[in-house]
């Protein structure tokens, strides 16, 4: 992952990284809180070798450091323990009096420093005295060899120890600054390794890299869409209604020269949101002045006629079946120039109806009759219908839903539209957030038309950040051979 890679998971996971290091200073005060307190006290003693004994002053330095070291591990030793314990006569063992000092020889001097560690200043101080005496009585009997009346070495005090009550652990700083080192390293690598282990799709750079094909639109997240999925009235002026307007372009874009009439809308799972992209972009063709007819294929899970509000008992299925003719069932929609076909009857097998002689005959006699068909069908992961339906059309757009959809799923779909000769017209990100890393503001298109109640009175807001910044607008006609319709653009003195 590179440093991009590391920005990104760091602004979309910020949180994990500030919960990890809560918890962290969290059990760092915690562990502050319970650990006892310890106190200390410390002797330093200076080895002393007589140089009368041993030739030249060099040579007695040389010996005296080889001795600290052994007066290190003397200092640890049972026997001093036993000695301390006799003298103060204090309510502890042989191995806790072992374990209270510790001791430490200075690097290329005769230095040697003992350190009592205790639960009460008074008893550090009493078993840091009485080391100060025992070791050197200890050493002097250790060094004076027989017969000889001095000892070789002598220790000697230079550094009393003192009674110090202020306490040497815990080290509140020091645990909460390790505390807060380790909660923002561990958040800063689950954050990566949360980004390097997602595999959906959350980019339009993703979906262009496993689809292999172009990104026609890019559809905002609306919170109210369950409620009212469909781009009318005052919503016609949203965000998101925008969006389906560029997707209506750029569908008009992609082939000029043989114009797509037949357009399968399909995912590669369910709940991606594409029956919702097939309503709205029939509804948004429809507005543009072209006849549509809008065809739920989805024999399966039908929910066109419920998003409509129509009745979907009697439809494709009966028609396919020859039941009833197909103008018996067609119902136009709406005050645009919308005709919708709903499912019908759910059939035990949807798939050969979809794919059968009649379904193609079905298509051949609509296109005589309208510009644009939209058809809904099911996933195509699940079931071969999505397939076979897109198979017959003139081109397929796969709807990806932002954060859900695994890129192992994008490139399973469009491999089983490959298996079946199906066009893919491009793909569309769904879903897509309106705030953080991954927000819609990064596909924006320029204008925003947010306010039903401004843009109703003739204005265009030109900065989604500045609710305040709307200026004037006028509609003006739109050619039909590109976007058709009307649009609102902004007076010359406020473009730049």
């Amino acid at each position: 992952m590179d440093v991009r890679g590391w920005v990104r998971a760091l602004r979309k996971n910020w949180w994990i990284v500030l919960v990890t290091t809560a918890v962290a200073l969290g059990i760092g005060v915690l562990v502050t809180v319970l650990t006892p307190k310890q106190y200390a006290s410390s002797v330093t003693f200076f080895v002393r070798t007589p140089t009368e004994q041993i030739t030249g002053a060099y040579q007695a330095d040389q010996f005296a450091q080889k001795r600290v070291n052994s007066y290190v591990q003397l200092l640890d030793s049972q026997s001093l323990a036993d000695l301390v314990l006799q003298e103060t006569r204090l309510p502890m063992t042989t191995g806790q009096v072992q374990s209270a000092i510790s001791a430490k020889g200075d690097l290329n001097t005769v230095l040697l420093t003992a350190s009592v560690t205790a639960g009460s200043p008074e008893t550090a101080f009493q078993i840091a005295d009485s080391v100060s005496r025992q070791l050197v009585d200890l050493v002097a009997s250790i060094e004076t060899s027989p017969g000889s009346l001095a000892p070789a070495v002598n220790l000697v005090v230079t550094s009393a120890p003192t009674l110090n009550p202020a306490a040497v652990r815990p080290e509140p700083f020091v645990n909460l600054g390790l505390a807060l080192i380790a909660g923002l390293l561990a958040g800063v690598g689950i954050a990566a390794l949360r980004e390097i282990l997602d595999t959906s799709v959350r980019s339009v750079d993703t979906v262009k890299a496993t689809s292999g094909g172009a990104v026609l639109g890019v559809v905002p997240f609306d919170g109210t869409a369950k409620a009212s999925p469909l781009l009318t009235d005052d919503r016609s002026h949203s965000i998101r209604a925008e969006a389906f307007r560029q997707l209506r372009t750029n569908l008009q874009f992609v082939d000029v020269e043989n114009p797509v009439k037949v357009l399968v809308v399909t995912s590669s799972v369910a709940e991606e949101g594409k029956s919702n992209t097939a309503a709205n972009l029939a509804l948004t063709f429809a507005e543009a002045g072209q006849r549509v007819l809008l065809i739920e294929a989805d024999l399966r899970r039908p929910r066109v006629a419920d998003y409509l509000g129509i009745e979907g008992a009697v439809g494709l299925t009966n028609v396919l079946a020859g039941q009833v003719s197909i103008d018996e069932v067609l119902q136009p929609w709406g005050r645009a120039s919308l005709t919708v076909l709903p499912s019908g009857s759910i059939p035990p097998n949807p798939s050969e109806l979809l794919g059968g002689r009649r379904m193609h005959e079905v298509l051949d006699h609509m296109k005589q009759r309208f510009d644009v068909i939209v058809i809904d069908t099911p996933p195509l992961l699940p079931v071969t219908d999505g397939a076979i339906a897109a198979a017959a059309a003139d081109g397929a757009i796969l709807v990806v839903r932002h954060g859900r959809t695994r890129r192992a799923q994008v490139e399973a779909a469009v491999a089983a539209l490959t298996a079946v000769d199906a066009r893919l017209l491009g793909s569309i990100l769904n879903m897509v957030p309106a705030k953080g890393v991954d927000s819609y503001a990064h596909y924006g298109y320029g204008y925003y038309v947010a306010d039903s109640e401004h843009s109703a009175r003739g204005f265009l807001q030109v900065s989604k950040d500045d609710p305040s910044a709307w200026v004037p607008a006028v509609e003006r006609d739109v050619p039909a051979g590109t976007a058709g319709g009307r649009h609102m653009t902004l007076e010359p003195e406020h473009t730049r």
